[in-house]
């Protein structure tokens, strides 16, 4: 059973990867049909980028940090704000970047947690 699920997982992650570029792929080929990069195309590009590194670390140690997802929605979030313009309420932008904060924090807490700097070193 343990391995038709490593299969699944291995099928998903090929899907995933093929996805993944296709859809780079097809950003960079919109880019050179309206000649133009705006801060958001680059933004979902490194959102691809990021993916593709997910994959990577699964592919090559079968389990994937959790603050590699956490990155991915910081620089989505980022790229949300980016896409909104100036004309959004102030109000929403706050709690936006008050997100990224949030999720920034999540971050630096599991890099932390078993620092010996903080006093929190458990593993034996």
């Amino acid at each position: 059973m343990e391995n038709i699920v490593k299969q699944i997982q291995l099928v998903a992650l090929v899907i995933i990867l093929v996805s993944t570029v296709i859809a780079f792929g097809q950003e960079m080929y919109q880019m050179i049909l309206v000649q133009r990069v705006t801060l958001a195309d680059l933004l979902l590009l490194f959102l691809y980028l990021e993916v593709l590194a997910m994959v990577r670390v699964f592919w090559e140690s079968q389990s994937i940090q959790i603050t590699l997802p956490l990155f991915i929605a910081i620089t989505a979030l980022a790229r949300f704000i980016i896409l909104q313009g100036k004309s959004l309420n102030p109000e929403i932008l706050l709690y936006e970047a008050g997100a990224i904060v949030l999720i920034a924090l999540a971050i630096v807490i599991l890099r932390f947690r078993n620092s010996s700097l903080i006093g929190l070193n458990k593993k034996k």
